[in-house]
């Protein structure tokens, strides 16, 4: 019996959906397209009739109708409609390139900035770790000490130690962020 509900009436119910999903805020709609499903999951659990549609739910594994009406419609929104920029197709030369939101320089010891990360990462014999030192304004914030998978690179720790700093800067008080991370991987700034 779920079977036939899952394969041959949800497909009926959800056809047209993003069309139509607006009139489920009526009640009246509403109401019957959950007299449609309680019918069918009181047959499935074979339960007695007082058993609520959500407890019905629950008991045989299938998402409410108005929550699976909703989910086609946003999918379809996402993938197809005129709503959001996810998963959509789009030509190579209309990406967005990550440059473009961030401003990557090479400092000199004379430019000034009110946050100063220093980075490092190192693989040894001993294991592999990266380490992070924060400072505001010259004053020390933070240091932070990670300790990775001993199958890690040694790159692997600097990007790693500097991704925890920018992750930690990110939610420091000050809105304005001008950020000088010093770092010894040219790698991790070439790949920037």
């Amino acid at each position: 019996m779920k079977t036939i509900y899952t394969e041959g009436i949800l497909p009926l119910l959800q056809y047209g959906a993003p069309v139509w999903k607006n009139v489920l805020n009526r009640s009246c709609f509403n109401a019957k397209l959950n007299r449609i499903q309680r019918l069918i999951n009181l047959r499935i659990a074979k339960a007695y009739r007082t058993v609520s549609n959500e407890a019905l739910c629950v008991l045989n594994g299938i998402t409410p109708i108005h929550i699976k009406i909703e989910e086609i419609s946003r999918l379809y929104e996402i993938t197809k409609g005129t709503g959001n920029q996810y998963d959509r197709e789009m030509e190579s030369d209309k990406w967005t390139h990550p440059a473009m939101y961030i401003n990557t320089i090479e400092g000199d010891k004379e430019s000034v900035h009110p946050i100063q990360a220093y980075t490092d990462g190192n693989k040894s014999d001993l294991g592999v770790g990266a380490g992070v030192v924060i400072f505001l304004d010259n004053n020390l914030v933070t240091t932070m000490q990670y300790r990775l998978n001993e199958r890690c690179t040694n790159n692997q720790a600097e990007q790693m130690a500097i991704l925890k700093a920018l992750e930690y800067i990110q939610h420091m008080e000050p809105n304005e962020k001008a950020v000088m991370v010093h770092t010894d991987s040219q790698i991790t700034l070439q790949l920037l």
